[in-house]
């Protein structure tokens, strides 16, 4: 359900009166890269709203008087908001909340007077500072339930590589494959799988060897560097 014009400037002018909804960027997923007020905000909330994991990686900071809301589907969000906005509310969002999150979802929902963002680092420059590599002359993209021509973007001489946000279909094999068919050369690939974890894994393979890749992937990031 997505909140009429009419209700979003009720909203807009309720905000005084009430709390308002608090969205915090977790980071690269562990905890530990949480921000002090972005932990505040979660501590001091009535109702927290995430998905399964983020409230699952989240049980030493919430405390069993909070109410845990998984986040539904997106329709039935703002519904939910507007039911509850004289409650604290902290929704949290992954990697960092200006790259890929909800709140252009939100902010189409809501007027931007109520909602309060704090954001955090996303998993490329997490990826980038454990590789020890800058990222302002890559192009940040994403093929995750999306379309981007990245054989196209590939092939701009200003840019020194692409950072993807990839799904189980347009996966790192696959993306890696089809450039190297389509006669791309002298790309380093790069992947980070469950950045931040115990579990975290980062592959470097050349473009070559991309059946090296052809396996199944965690949540991951892709650097196609150029070389």
């Amino acid at each position: 359900m997505q909140i009429n014009k009419e209700e979003k400037m009720f909203l807009k002018c309720e905000c005084d009166a009430t709390n308002k909804i608090n969205i915090v960027g977790l980071g690269p997923g562990n905890i530990k890269y949480l921000s002090s007020l972005g932990i505040e905000y979660i501590k001091n909330a009535d109702i927290v709203i995430g998905s399964e994991r983020q409230l699952s990686d989240l049980t030493s900071i919430i405390s069993e008087k909070q109410e845990k809301f998984i986040l539904p589907k997106l329709s039935k969000l703002p519904e939910y908001l507007k039911e509850n906005l004289h409650k604290k509310i902290t929704i949290v969002a992954s990697g960092d909340t200006g790259y890929y999150s909800i709140v252009p979802y939100l902010s189409k929902n809501f007027s931007k007077e109520i909602l309060n963002i704090t954001p955090n680092i996303s998993s490329f420059q997490y990826l980038f500072s454990k590789l020890g590599e800058n990222w302002q002359n890559f192009q940040l993209a994403s093929v995750h339930g999306r379309d981007f021509d990245y054989l196209k973007h590939i092939k701009n001489p200003e840019i020194n590589g692409l950072v993807l946000l990839t799904d189980d279909i347009k996966n790192p094999y696959e993306i890696t494959k089809n450039l190297y068919n389509n006669g791309e050369r002298n790309i380093e690939v790069i992947v980070g799988e469950n950045l931040s974890y115990d579990n975290e894994r980062i592959t470097i393979e050349k473009i070559e060897n991309f059946e090296n890749l052809n396996r199944k992937f965690d949540m991951n990031v892709l650097i196609l560097k150029k070389i």
